[in-house]
């Protein structure tokens, strides 16, 4: 079974810390590091700054509604950027939206998951993810590209 970094980034601690404990709770193969804002998640993924040491993520859970830099305007940077587009991004948001969906599937969102409200169905939600994403799907081999 393959090892997945993960990058959560999501401004609401309690969130943050939701996914982290289910992520270590379902498996030992995943590691999980989080930035709170869009902005901290561009400088994390060009390791500029602070994070000039980063590990380049398998999987992004990108929220949409945090301060200074929300996940659309994240979410159109990374695609659109060469070195970052191929990295998968899960929009993982309270809103559900028909506009946001929308919207984040037209700047390449690779899925969209809603946040459930009760914990159990919050850690299911975030362990299949991890799942489908480290069993099932097929990730690019170069960790760098």
């Amino acid at each position: 079974m393959r090892s997945l970094q993960i990058l959560v980034v999501d401004d609401d601690d309690a969130d943050a810390l939701m996914i982290s404990e289910a992520l270590e709770n379902a498996t030992t193969h995943t590691s999980v590091d989080r930035v709170a804002d869009g902005r901290e998640a561009l400088d994390y993924l060009r390791r500029e700054g602070v994070y000039a040491n980063a590990s380049r993520p398998d999987l992004i859970l990108l929220d949409l509604n945090m301060p200074r830099m929300d996940g659309r305007e994240t979410l159109a940077a990374i695609k659109t950027d060469d070195r970052l587009k191929a990295i998968p991004v899960v929009i993982l948001t309270t809103s559900g939206a028909a506009p946001d969906i929308v919207a984040s599937y037209q700047h390449r969102a690779n899925a969209y998951v809603t946040k459930p409200f009760g914990l159990d169905e919050f850690e299911a939600t975030v362990r299949q993810i991890d799942r489908f994403y480290r069993e099932i799907a097929t990730l690019p081999a170069d960790r760098e590209a």
